[in-house]
């Protein structure tokens, strides 16, 4: 299957979803699902059709919503969970795969004229809630989610404070949906943030902010304290930072004493005072 076939028919279901009554997201995942199957099934190289498929998969989708003209945050989430899980059936879901999937929603998502911001926390937890079933462990999807929203906002010279806050928020209810540890997700999405910053030369400080104001979010929407969620972010981020260097160190370690809305980080053997 071409790209140009898969988004034509991930966008013809997608738009009956959308015109219906029946859940979105289920409904998307399932689209997404099966085209993605069918299209890495038939492929002679698996390895090298799926970023098409991703790409196909997420302009059919996209395409579905601009022409209904609703449904946008739920026909996000659903498409990564279904691409996710569709390739994970043919074949190993990777990080790269993962960075494929992260990377393609927010240049869809720009392409029809939409916020970013408003979208990434639907990528997250379509991310998040996808390695339940695709075999690629919570922390591995997390810090890879991370690592690509980053990579995103390069390639889209976008707000790196805001869609990384999305992003950390979006990680937690992801988790929360599906049992896992909402804290680890916040520490695993935060520690892939600022290890895209340091990789791609983006401002640590500014990640580190974006990640902090993530997890007071997605804690209050998964009803966490606000104060361990900052705490596993703030974490994360200097794990992170660790591996980057000196000034990286410093600026994880400023940010989260500065902390976010009030709400301070507490490092691991640090005393609250």
């Amino acid at each position: 299957m071409t790209e140009e076939s898969i988004a034509g028919r991930v966008k013809n279901g997608i738009t009956g979803i959308l015109q219906g009554t029946g859940g979105i997201v289920s409904g998307t995942a399932d689209v997404a699902r099966d085209v993605t199957v069918t299209a890495l099934s038939d492929a002679k190289d698996v390895a090298n059709s799926v970023t098409g498929t991703a790409a196909g998969v997420v302009s059919g989708a996209l395409g579905a919503v601009q022409e209904v003209g609703t449904g946008l945050i739920r026909t996000v989430k659903g498409m990564v969970v279904g691409l996710l899980e569709g390739v994970g059936e043919v074949a190993t879901l990777t990080v790269g795969i993962i960075s494929d999937t992260v990377r393609a929603a927010f240049k869809g998502t720009r392409d029809i004229g939409a916020d970013l911001t408003s979208t990434a926390s639907a990528v997250a937890e379509g991310v998040i809630t996808a390695t339940k079933d695709t075999g690629l462990s919570l922390t591995e999807g997390a810090t890879a989610l991370g690592r690509s929203a980053v990579q995103g906002v390069k390639d889209l010279s976008s707000d790196l404070i805001a869609v990384t806050s999305s992003t950390v928020s979006g990680a937690a209810t992801g988790a929360a949906e599906i049992g896992a540890d909402a804290l680890e997700a916040i520490r695993a999405t935060a520690k892939g943030i600022v290890q895209g910053a340091g990789e791609l030369g983006s401002d640590v400080a500014d990640a580190t902010s974006g990640a902090l104001a993530g997890a007071v979010d997605g804690a209050k929407k998964v009803g966490l304290k606000a104060e361990d969620a900052v705490s596993a972010a703030a974490q994360g981020a200097m794990e992170a930072a660790e591996g980057i260097g000196e000034s990286a160190v410093h600026a994880v370690r400023d940010v989260a004493a500065s902390g976010v809305g009030g709400v301070k980080a507490v490092f691991d053997g640090q005393q609250d005072t």
